[in-house]
């Protein structure tokens, strides 16, 4: 989307005015590190070249003015800095309220009101999480337009409150943390108990990271993304019978295997397996893409799969469809689900020079098995949430 078609759209829906400035914040895809981040493990994200645009501009009184070219359908809505509730009604137009109710909550100064009109090319229902993108895209206008200092990790923070506690979406910080911190070429390695984390610069060579969308919305995925958390909180508790451990992440595999009979059901066995499992998937793939052992990645994202597949039960057909169909071709290292699964997306690591002819392999049996097309994007690894330009008054 040219930068002059987001600003002439916004002189369209909002009139003529102060100079409005330019915001950017990416979508992001988790290399590996699937359901680690609430279990206390760590994660390997990084932000993508796909994201989210806010155009804004400062009013001089106190009211919010949000459109979305998204959801043209759905106009103007409209707030104000002293109704920020949580209303239904206001639809999409929640994420950039709650952002701006928690900024002020916060104790950051923000007296007057905005404009502002977002544009997002992240797929609809693709799990590459526009909504933290709109959060971040956010923050980064208010932190701009209102001349406020704050730490990128507390603004990362808060952008999840607004899923948890306004939203009411109980998900982990992975997903604001890869959009605010992002780094062009790397990935961050998080440890989401402890908030430390690591770049490790990505230098893929003759591959590339496709990303290959199921196009099957996550109508599920928020149900059952409560449950598997409940089931792993369980199987946590019964750990600590004689365990002293906070979260499942601080189990080793050897720690694990000599004391799963603790968990009295089957089921939260597996999916407390997952979870060390992958924990220790992840951290070996940060050491092995320093090591530049793009082969091992490889094998650690299908093991990673596999173990989404068989013991969190979380793919379905489309995302093992895509992934199974991906590991048969020539070309491919590896390929494993991202996101919270039951639709969205996969990641493959693919080599350049057959790329063409791999989408056109998994296109081929997905569209036979599935009865629709997936769709097909190649992602660069591009910087966290920042202003593109710095005018916006009023």
């Amino acid at each position: 989307m040219e930068t002059q078609t987001l600003m002439t759209r916004f002189t369209e829906v909002f009139g003529k005015g102060g100079e409005p400035a330019l915001f950017f914040a990416p979508g992001r895809i988790n290399l590996i590190g699937e359901h680690t981040d609430y279990n206390g493990g760590y994660v390997f994200p990084a932000s993508i070249s796909f994201g989210t645009y806010a155009v804004a501009r400062k009013r001089s009184d106190r009211k919010l003015q949000f459109y979305s070219m998204n959801f043209d359908n759905l106009g103007v809505i409209e707030s104000s800095l002293d109704g920020l509730a949580y209303q239904k009604s206001d639809n999409w137009a929640n994420y950039p309220k709650g952002m701006t109710k928690l900024f002020i909550d916060n104790g950051f100064s923000i007296e007057n009101g905005y404009d502002i009109l977002f544009f997002g090319n992240i797929p609809n229902g693709a799990g590459l999480s526009s909504s933290a993108s709109i959060e971040l895209a956010t923050g980064v206008m208010l932190e701009t337009l209102f001349d406020l200092t704050i730490d990128r990790v507390e603004m990362v923070k808060l952008g999840q409150k607004v899923e948890n506690q306004y939203i009411g979406v109980n998900s982990g910080i992975m997903d604001q943390f890869a959009i605010g911190m992002g780094k062009e070429n790397h990935a961050i390695l998080l440890d989401c108990n402890t908030l430390d984390y690591k770049y490790a610069p990505i230098d893929l060579g003759e591959y590339v990271i496709m990303i290959m969308n199921t196009n099957k919305r996550r109508e599920l995925a928020d149900s059952k993304y409560n449950e598997r958390r409940s089931q792993c909180e369980s199987a946590l508790k019964d750990l600590q019978t004689e365990l002293a451990i906070a979260s499942l992440g601080e189990l080793s595999i050897a720690e694990f295997e000599a004391n799963k009979h603790l968990i009295s059901s089957e089921v939260e066995q597996k999916r407390a397996k997952h979870a060390v499992y992958e924990n220790q998937r992840t951290k070996d793939a940060f050491d092995r893409l320093h090591e530049n052992d793009l082969e091992a990645v490889g094998a650690l994202l299908n093991q990673s799969h596999k173990s989404l597949q068989y013991d969190y039960e979380v793919t379905g057909i489309e995302l093992d469809t895509l992934a199974e169909t991906a590991w048969q071709q020539d070309g491919v290292l590896g390929a494993r689900m991202t996101g919270a699964g039951f639709g969205g997306c996969a990641i493959a690591l693919v080599e350049k020079a057959k790329v063409d002819q791999v989408k056109t392999n998994i296109d081929k049996t997905y569209t036979e098995k599935i009865g629709y097309a997936p769709t097909f994007y190649e992602a660069t690894i591009g910087d966290g949430a920042k202003a593109l330009t710095h005018e916006g008054g009023r």
